[in-house]
């Protein structure tokens, strides 16, 4: 359960949001400091699961072949087959164009070397390489953990952002979410709370309110 300042802060998050004709995400910006980010190796990228959900769709394609491709079409937008991932190598608008709809890949291991040769020059500068799908995994449970979780990437900036909910979700679950996030960076970052210079939370058009 979230810390109730964090909960305070999104409820007032959500009271100053204007009214929109549209439904609004939930976004967290993260102030960072201390950091040589021109080291790859201080550089945020992380993926984390949030607990109550992103509040919006998420967009997943698997490549597979044979009985995998068949349980992922029930819960993925899309699969893609061997000779459909060797299309799109010859087709460059087009996998840039599906890069950009889709928000993660999940490929079966034995086609991530060729992911790698037909889609790596796409996929990878967009942080977007699949997750490997091992042979004893259930493609449909990772289809549907995949779509709760959302990408920590700070590249070389000090200020990076990510979603955490929805402007329809409970101030507490959107909490939660923050909570799972800001527990992350502590674990991960090089001197943990000490490199966050400041968090604050926001819907899409709405003023900012501090976090931490």
């Amino acid at each position: 359960m979230a810390d109730q300042e964090i909960e305070n802060a999104v409820s007032r998050a959500l009271e100053d949001a204007p009214e929109r004709n549209f439904r609004e995400t939930v976004d967290l910006a993260v102030n960072l400091r201390d950091l040589d980010l021109n080291d790859p190796s201080n550089r945020v990228d992380e993926s984390v699961v949030l607990p109550a959900g992103t509040g919006q769709e998420t967009t997943i394609v698997v490549f597979a072949e044979g009985e995998t491709a068949l349980r992922a079409e029930d819960a993925a937008d899309d699969v893609l087959s061997q000779d459909e991932l060797e299309e799109l190598g010859g087709d460059d608008d087009a996998a840039k164009e599906l890069a950009n709809e889709t928000d993660f890949f999940i490929a079966e291991t034995n086609m991530m070397q060729d992911i790698g040769r037909y889609l790596g020059t796409v996929l990878g500068p967009r942080g977007k390489m699949p997750e490997p799908l091992d042979p004893d995994d259930d493609v449909v449970e990772v289809v549907n953990r995949m779509k709760n979780t959302v990408q920590l990437r700070s590249g070389e900036r000090r200020t990076f952002h990510t979603r955490v909910g929805a402007e329809d979700m409970s101030a507490e679950d959107i909490a939660d979410n923050i909570d799972v996030i800001i527990r992350r960076l502590h674990a991960d970052l090089e001197k943990g709370p000490l490199n966050i210079d400041s968090v604050f939370v926001k819907t899409t058009m709405g003023p900012a309110v501090e976090v931490a």
